[in-house]
């Protein structure tokens, strides 16, 4: 099985990419989304958080989101230290779930995956590219925020053009190529890819 990574920058379009992998049969572990989860679920992780930032980082056992952004997102250190706490547990939780996997190959969505090491455990890394003009716009409407907070976000992710020349495939997302058919071509090039690993390996 291949363990492949899918990231971008923030507004490229990683979720509509791995909506199309996962319609191909493709498991996706969505790393953002299962983040939150273990935040609100691992006992360790909690009271790590809770003994950093405050109890209030908590409310009727859910995160308290406001609290803890109010605090990390003007504080690059404050939300390198959140980052800290929480990106091993995600990790840890994403190998497991690969690893319980049966299908040619899985997909792990990430926006930090250079950033956080986590690339370690893959065997290729997808980029989704679009310009930065396309980028801005869409996390604008997506999250109803202006163009400064927009830059602000994207100023804690590593440069979009050196996240692409990191990633061993690239698919462009700029509302003029078509993406069905360049996520059916890395599909069919990932299956024959696993197929040739395992009779490699001699499974």
């Amino acid at each position: 099985m291949l363990k492949i990574g899918l990231t971008g920058g923030i507004g490229s379009g990683k979720t509509t990419i791995s909506g199309i992998f996962r319609v191909l049969g493709s498991p996706v572990f969505d790393a953002d989304r299962e983040a939150k989860l273990i935040m609100e679920t691992d006992a360790g992780l909690i009271s790590n958080i809770k003994k950093t930032f405050g109890e209030e980082s908590y409310t009727n056992g859910k995160v308290n989101k406001p609290y803890l952004a109010n605090i990390v997102f003007n504080n690059p250190a404050k939300l390198d230290t959140l980052n800290a706490l929480v990106h091993p547990a995600t990790i840890a939780a994403a190998n497991k779930w690969m690893n319980d996997q049966q299908t040619p190959y899985v997909i792990k969505e990430a926006a930090l995956m250079f950033e956080t090491g986590s690339v370690s455990n893959l065997d290729y890394v997808v980029g989704v590219h679009a310009p930065q003009h396309v980028r801005i716009q869409r996390v604008m409407d997506r999250d109803n925020i202006d163009r400064e907070q927009v830059l602000l976000r994207m100023s804690r992710q590593i440069d979009e053009i050196i996240k692409m020349k990191l990633c061993d495939f690239v698919i462009s997302n700029n509302e003029q190529q078509l993406l069905i058919p360049q996520v059916l071509q890395l599909h069919a090039r990932f299956i024959d890819m696993s197929f040739q690993k395992k009779s490699n390996s001699g499974a």
